[in-house]
């Protein structure tokens, strides 16, 4: 019996040895085929990613864009063709206009520190717009205006901290005409130098649009009469603008004799599309490397940018209605102007238009596409806008009889000229 027991217990011990040795043996080979199999899946991702997978999408070769741009991106920029923003805490742009009628807390506070800083786009009527805001506020305390220099200073009624960042008020701080991109940039550590010290201040964008085939011609005749802009700097990326980014389209100083069709052929001429390019995140594009993304989706991702900042900012009002903008402006702000504004139907570029054949008024629209585009996106929003606060004031029909009749009256005024950017654009009239 104890010699059974030996054999039973010693043909136990080989069966559970035998049986260890299977799964070692298993365990090996599941190692190795996993080993094949990651292997394979690695040399098949090698040449799928170094040869057949397209240079713009993701091969070896390609430098990768940055993480800001993705499809996420485009996707939610892209969403402002059919919703509203209800915040803009993430976009960069400050406090929103929808921020603003829906959080108490939000509303201007010239008291605390907030500042409103006009996004001025050539030729929209940003220079009425921006003496009203320093000459024909009805304030505590008004803007003290040099006529000299045409520089106010715009400061709080109990301290001397500006609740303005505009041409008229602290001048071209950020360049001649910033956009959306260098002033986001710009404004706070500008402010920050100016005054000595940092402060957490809350940012109230404005702006204007106007008629973009209007607008363009516009600046065309400017340029005829010898403006340039070529002070601008064009920062985009932590650097301005290399020539190489952005080629003059002219020889010299100015380009007084430049026709409109030598003004419209110029690939590198910022005046078409110009509102889209000033209101967009430029950085989302490569800045102005053209090379950084087609021509399509470099227009596509920019004029959703512009779109989505439009809305995500405090204010903006379109040229072609004073009276809309003047009205928005104070129920948004809860601030009254002096004078009423006043629409001037009657244009050089309105006079130069009708003199236009339909092949060049046909090729004007076609290179400002985009601006097109974003002006009626823009006037959509703004008429939205207006509806809005009018149905809200129950004594509307009186306010808007007497608007801009207060009993307090500006006395300041500059001197009448036809065009007053002489000095900061360089132009040259003799």
């Amino acid at each position: 019996m104890g010699f059974t027991n030996i054999v039973k217990q010693s043909d136990c011990e080989r069966l559970l040895i035998d049986i260890q040795m299977r799964r070692k043996i298993e365990h090996r080979i599941t190692l190795r085929k996993l080993v094949m199999f990651f292997a394979l899946l690695t040399l098949f991702g090698i040449i799928y990613f170094g040869y057949f997978c397209s240079d713009n999408r993701c091969s070896l070769s390609y430098n990768p864009k940055p993480a800001i741009y993705s499809e996420w991106t485009v996707m939610n920029l892209l969403s402002t063709n059919i919703t509203d923003f209800k915040s803009a805490k993430d976009t960069g742009t400050g406090v929103s206009y929808n921020d603003m009628q829906s959080e108490n807390q939000l509303r201007f506070d010239m008291n605390a520190h907030d500042v409103m800083v006009f996004l001025h786009i050539q030729k929209t009527g940003g220079t009425s717009f921006g003496r009203h805001l320093v000459q024909d506020l009805d304030l505590q305390r008004p803007c003290t205006c040099q006529r000299k220099r045409k520089l106010c200073y715009c400061f709080r009624p109990s301290r001397n901290e500006n609740w303005l960042f505009s041409r008229y008020s602290t001048g071209w701080k950020c360049g001649l005409h910033a956009d959306f991109t260098e002033l986001t940039g710009c404004v706070d550590s500008e402010l920050d130098k100016n005054e000595g010290k940092s402060i957490k201040r809350r940012y109230f964008y404005l702006t204007l649009l106007r008629d973009p085939v209007s607008r363009y011609l516009s600046e065309y005749k400017h340029v005829q009469r010898g403006a340039t802009w070529r002070m601008s700097r064009h920062w985009c990326g932590g650097h301005p603008a290399s020539l190489e980014e952005l080629p003059k389209c002219y020889n010299g100083t100015f380009w007084t004799d430049v026709t409109l069709n030598s003004f419209a052929d110029c690939p590198y001429n910022l005046a078409a599309n110009r509102q889209t390019r000033m209101l967009a995140d430029l950085s989302l594009i490569g800045c102005y490397n053209s090379s950084y993304m087609n021509q399509e989706e470099r227009n596509r991702v920019m004029l959703a940018s512009a779109k989505r900042n439009l809305l995500s900012i405090a204010f903006f009002g379109l040229t072609e209605f004073q009276k809309l903008n003047q009205y928005i402006f104070e129920e948004t702000f809860n601030l009254r102007f002096a004078v009423t504004f006043t629409q001037h139907n009657t244009t050089l570029s309105a006079v130069y238009k009708s003199l236009l054949n339909a092949e060049e008024l046909e090729k004007v629209k076609k290179i400002n596409a985009l601006d097109i585009e974003l002006y009626n996106f823009a006037k959509h929003y703004l008429f939205r806008r207006f509806e809005k606060l009018r149905a809200k004031n129950p004594n509307f029909k009186e306010r808007w009889a007497h608007l801009g009749q207060l009993p307090s009256q500006t006395a300041f005024d500059w001197e009448k000229e036809v065009e007053t950017e002489a000095a900061d654009n360089e132009v040259n009239y003799t």
